[in-house]
């Protein structure tokens, strides 16, 4: 029967990967056990141990500098900057869509909200620019693979993009119909956001909405757009996961990897200035005429949401880049 101290430990241990704790565990429980004896109670010792089990959990992710080298840690970074860019850009554009809304209907009478919402829509615009530069060389290598028979590996990842991808643009382009700002008034600078592409990326978010949390609310819903609401999350996962997963599969050059993580570094800056805006809006802003620009607190949570994504980001273009930085003379093999 396992004393008190063994079970301490045997917590504080799964701070830890099941991978590490099957190679170091048994040393590393009689260590603590020992220490238990020393200092029964330190609350520093366990921080140190959390902390350090759930950096050595993070370090496949390529957002520690450590765990596996060269290639495969700018691999792991350039992946992990793909899932937390996706996040960032799905509660970006749900608040850059309540935007064009609004903007359809009146002209804003604030500088502060001018101002957001142009630098949001020029920060969107670089963002596809960079997703196209970023698809270039992986569609190049996944048609590589096609060519040669190569790609059994990828067919899997390859359905799961493709059917999340279908199913995206199959249902905004159909929920897209039903888009608020059909038949606003016009204005000189309406048309800043063309309305296909504003209809097309509100049906898209719709599900990040407060209207979750007031079910009376969402009960006047038609069921199908309720069901979207529930579906379309699924579906843009499957498109992130099935893609990462490519990229995770395929054999790029150390070249291309460190290209796809000078474009994170780039829509990193893209980021900031988005962000920027947004707080611009949330802080000097104001509801608007009729309330059209009204700012809720789901605005404000995803605005954190997006903080936490660019952070993400920045610390996995960081890692990708460490290695790379050293002289070529000092690399290891």
């Amino acid at each position: 029967m396992s004393t008190p101290a063994e079970r301490r430990a045997r917590r504080l241990l799964r701070s830890y990967p099941t991978s590490w704790r099957d190679r170091f565990g048994d040393e590393f429980t009689e260590l603590l056990i020992s220490e238990f004896e020393e200092q029964p109670r330190s609350w520093r010792r366990a921080a140190n141990v959390v902390s350090s089990g759930a950096l050595t959990r993070l370090a496949p992710s390529g957002l520690t500098g450590g765990g596996p080298g060269g290639s495969e840690q700018t691999r792991a970074s350039v992946v992990s900057i793909g899932y937390a860019l996706a996040a960032f850009l799905a509660f970006g554009i749900a608040l850059w869509s309540q935007l064009t809304i609004g903007w359809q209907w009146a002209r804003p009478d604030t500088m502060a909200t001018t101002t957001a919402m142009v630098v949001m829509s020029s920060a969107m615009v670089i963002f596809c620019g960079l997703g196209l530069l970023a698809a270039l060389p992986i569609a190049w290598a996944v048609s590589t693979h096609l060519i040669r028979r190569r790609a059994r590996h990828l067919l899997r990842p390859g359905l799961l993009f493709a059917a999340g991808a279908t199913l995206v643009v199959v249902g905004a382009r159909h929920f897209g119909n039903g888009w608020p700002g059909t038949g606003g008034h016009p204005w000189g600078d309406q048309g800043i956001v063309p309305g296909g592409v504003a209809a097309f990326t509100w049906a898209s978010t719709l599900s990040i909405s407060s209207y979750w949390l007031h079910p009376g609310a969402l009960a006047a819903f038609p069921v199908s757009e309720v069901v979207w609401m529930a579906v379309s999350p699924i579906a843009i996962i499957g498109v992130v996961v099935g893609a990462a997963t490519t990229v995770r599969r395929l054999d790029l050059s150390p070249r291309v990897l460190r290209y796809e993580a000078r474009l994170g570094g780039a829509a990193s800056y893209a980021m900031i200035a988005f962000l920027t805006g947004c707080c611009w809006w949330i802080v000097d802003g104001g509801s608007g005429p009729r309330n059209l620009f009204h700012i809720g607190a789901i605005n404000v949570i995803e605005v954190v949401m997006m903080a936490i994504a660019l952070a993400v980001v920045r610390r996995a273009v960081r890692c990708s880049l460490e290695r790379w930085s050293v002289p070529r003379g000092r690399l290891s093999p």
